[in-house]
Order: structure tokens, then sequence, then C-alpha cells
């Protein structure tokens, strides 16, 4: 599930009767459900009819920690009184409605309906529906009286924009243990989920009765906190080798029976006299967090080392070069240079960051900058630009793609500026979403009037033409625009690691 709770701006415009106060406490409560939708294993609607024909879902929170009651989050619609008489006589006569049974898409569904009031304020403003499936309903009722207390404490809690720092809680899962403490952080209620979470670290069999200062954790202090500052709080720590995430959620009193006909919200108690501690953990994705941070900074190396090798074999040859007789075997090497430096580039890219992703327009720049540095005389001035957007590749796509610029750069300056000593080559980048296209555009001497692709000698051509068709899946056509243009064309690859 993408999002813990959905909401909408235009759903609290339909209401027009709220004030900013209401809509400010609304959304207070809003941003609380999501821990409430978890722990009760139910969805969770916030409606408002003020000024609206009709009560309208504010907002819908639905549940980690089970399969959701609808498929679809209901936000923004309207329901109309005959489909839902329960809730929205509630919201009319303010009587406090009882729970009632329905099938809701295909499903027996429980309903409970809370009325929202702002603290202080007699006025009911809203409600919240909590819906959960029938058999979802029935596993909770066969649970600890402490534990099902403990939900409808969370749920008033919510009802009433009680539950401080919920919003920043992360989500709650089925591997999640919970245990509910009274307010002397004694153990009222431990789940099996926890109860074997806890085994793990030598803690006792039986967690009920236990004090949380026995356990011999951080949990008794966490507890504390939370009681004393009536605020959600949650924390990681490491216990004897093993890694967690634990939130401690204060739990308030009940308010008292006719509540919600008359009385205002301060009339419910405001002294917590428990705690829920949700336990998560986390020790596995750890390590294996752990673990790929190792293999990764192991293969960033193996890249820093053949991109050094690399430019070592570069400086051997220009070496070599430099002690050839024959002009055309020393063009060879100072080639086959370039070559090797447009691999040892995408290699040093990938030692210097964790993902196997290369910005192609970064590839692009470096092989501009050595192309100028390495190859023109002193008495060539070629202007080269490169326009376009950052295209990211996989790596092996993107050695492929950058030994192709190389090779079509080097071929517009040796051929299109063989007489000239001056002009400009134009390398664009486009982004076609699922395909790139590369253009390398100069202002030389043009083609030869009987060149064709397919029949060139030049080794440059030929290794552009493999790597296109071989490796890149692609196409390639060059041709005379006021010089020379050549086009290369090829899908994006969907293997992020090929």
């Amino acid at each position: 599930m993408d999002d813990a709770v959905y909401t909408s701006n235009t759903a609290y415009e339909q209401c027009t009767g709220l004030t900013d106060d209401d809509v400010m406490f609304l959304r207070t409560i809003e941003g609380q459900l999501p821990i409430v939708a978890d722990v009760s294993r139910a969805d969770i609607l916030l409606y408002s009819r003020l000024g609206s024909p009709t009560p309208v879902v504010l907002a819908h929170a639905r549940p980690h920690s089970a399969a959701p009651v609808y498929m679809r989050a209901l936000v923004g619609e309207p329901v109309p009184d005959y489909q839902e008489p329960t809730l929205a006589g509630a919201l009319l006569s303010r009587l406090w409605p009882r729970g009632h049974s329905s099938v809701t898409e295909g499903a027996p569904v429980v309903k409970q309906t809370y009325l929202v009031q702002r603290p202080g304020r007699p006025q009911v403003i809203g409600a919240l529906r909590i819906d959960t499936n029938l058999l979802e309903h029935e596993r909770q009722r066969r649970r600890s009286p402490a534990f099902r207390r403990a939900v409808r404490q969370l749920q008033g809690m919510a009802q009433r924009g009680q539950l401080i720092g919920a919003e920043r809680l992360s989500p709650f899962g089925e591997s999640d243990g919970m245990i509910v403490t009274d307010r002397e952080r004694v153990i009222r209620y431990a789940s099996g989920v926890a109860t074997n979470l806890y085994r793990r670290i030598g803690t006792p069999v039986g967690l009920i009765g236990y004090s949380l200062s026995q356990l011999g954790t951080a949990d008794n202090d966490l507890a504390r906190t939370a009681l004393s500052q009536c605020i959600c709080m949650e924390r990681e720590e490491e216990a004897d080798g093993r890694y967690w995430i634990k939130k401690a959620i204060p739990l308030l009193g009940l308010p008292r029976p006719g509540w919600a006909r008359g009385l205002t919200p301060g009339d419910a108690t405001d002294l917590p006299n428990g705690v829920l501690l949700i336990v998560r953990d986390t020790t596995a994705s750890r390590r294996q967090e752990q673990a790929l941070r190792v293999k990764t900074a192991l293969i960033q190396e193996v890249h820093h080392r053949v991109k050094n090798n690399l430019q070592t074999i570069a400086a051997l040859l220009r070496i070599q070069s430099r002690r050839v007789r024959y002009k055309e075997s020393r063009l060879a090497i100072e080639d086959a240079v370039r070559r090797i430096l447009s691999v040892a580039a995408i290699h040093e890219f990938l030692s210097g960051q964790d993902s196997r992703v290369i910005n192609i327009k970064d590839v692009s720049s470096r092989i501009v900058t050595q192309l100028r540095d390495g190859t023109l005389g002193p008495d060539k001035h070629i202007d080269f630009q490169l326009d376009g957007p950052p295209i990211y590749l996989p790596a092996r796509q993107a050695t492929a793609c950058a030994l192709v610029i190389n090779e079509l750069l080097q071929n517009a300056v040796e051929h299109g500026f063989k007489e000239r000593q001056e002009g400009r080559v134009n390398l664009i980048l486009e982004d076609e979403a699922d395909r790139v296209v590369v253009r390398v555009r100069d202002n030389g001497t043009g083609l030869p009037a009987d060149f064709d692709i397919q029949t060139a000698e030049s080794l440059g051509l030929q290794i552009v033409q493999t790597l296109v068709q071989e490796d890149l899946k692609g196409t390639i056509e060059i041709h005379d625009s006021d010089g020379a243009e050549a086009i290369v064309a090829f899908p994006k690859s969907i293997l992020g690691g090929e």
C-alpha cells in the first residue's frame, strides 16, 4: 500500500459549514488514523456533513496489518442517508450510535461510529467510522480483555485528537508484536509475536505480570517517557546483538457514557492509565543492509581499480606510440587509447556511486573533454557542444553507448575537418521515454558521394555498427546535413543490472 491515509482538499471544500478551526482539528485526527487502523486491523473513515446535504468522506485510513475492507479509497465520496442511516442519524441527532453489521463489496463488515467534537465545544463536526471485516472482528473479540480495552482507548483518543505524535510513527506490520501495560508499567497483555520476539533475547517465556523494568531492555524508559509526556514515541535500539524498532503509545481513559449526548471532550479523562508498546525485530533487514553496503563498497573498489588499470594501460600505449615509426600505426594506437579511456570513464562513475545506473550525459562530457585535450592539435579550433537532458542507463548499456559516442565524435573530427582548421561538432542526447536517441552533427566537408555505411571500411564505423546492433539492439543512420549527421537510436534496457 503506497499511502497510509488518503485525503483530499476537495472533500473538505464540500463541507462548507466547517470553520478553519474545525478543519484544523479534523486534520489533526486525520494524521493520527494510520496507526489506529493498523492496530484495529480495520478501515477508518472520517466523515463530516456540515454544510453538505449528505455525509462526505474526508479521510480514509487503510491498515497495513490486514487486508483492507475497501479495495479503493473512498475520499470525497458523499454517502446518501438511505445507504448509511445510522451514520446520518448520528450526525444529525448527536445520539451515540451502536455498532451494526452490513455487507460491503460482497463481504460482511462490522461498522462502529464515533462522533467527533472539538475540545470544549458541544457541536458535532464529524464522525469516525471503524469498518472491520467480520472475520477480523471475531478474531479481535477472542483476544484478551486488556487488549480489547487498549484498542477502544486508542480509537477514543483518535476520536478526540489526543494521539499526539502518532503521525510520526512508522506503519505497523503483521510481524510486529504488541504489549499492553498498566500505569505502573506492569504487562497485562502480550501478543504471541511479542512473546516470541522477547524470547530471542532470553526474557521470560510468559511476559504477563512482569514489569518492563524486569525485561533488561530500554522499554521501561521508553514507556515512562511516553506516559509522563503523554506523547507517542518511537525509538530504534540494539539489545544483545539484535536491532529493534519500538513504539510507545500512552493510553488515556475512555470517555464517560453519554459524552456524545451533550458532554464535551474535556469530560473524558486526560490521565494516561497504561501504554501500548509495539515492537519489531529488524535484525535480519539490518544485517542484509550491512551486507549490501559491504558488497557495494567492494564493487566500487573493483571499479576504481579497473579504472586505474585502464588508465595505466592507456598511458603505456601512449608511450609506445611515441616510439612507433609509421604514422598509420601511431594513429591506430591513439585510437585504441581513446577507446580504453572511454571505458575507463564508465568505471570511474561506477566507482563513485552506489547505483549501477549511469548518467550518460556526464560520461559524454568526460569523453568530449578527453577528445578536445588529447586529439586536437594546436592548429585545430573545433567547438564541441553537448545538449540534452540527463539520461540514466544501466552500466552495460552505458558502456556500449559511451564507446559509440567516442567513435562518432572521433570520426566527425578526423573526416569532417581533415582539410579544415575550425568548425563545430554538436552532440545531442534525446530521451524519448522508452528509447534514447544520440545525434552527432558537424559542419565539416560532409560525406563522400559514394558513402554507404554498410560497406564502409573504417574500423571506427564497423565498431559502431557492431555495438549499436548487437549490444544496444538499435539502429544507426548517417547522412549529409550541412556537413554530416549520425543518428543512433536504441531502446532503454529494462534490466537494471545489464
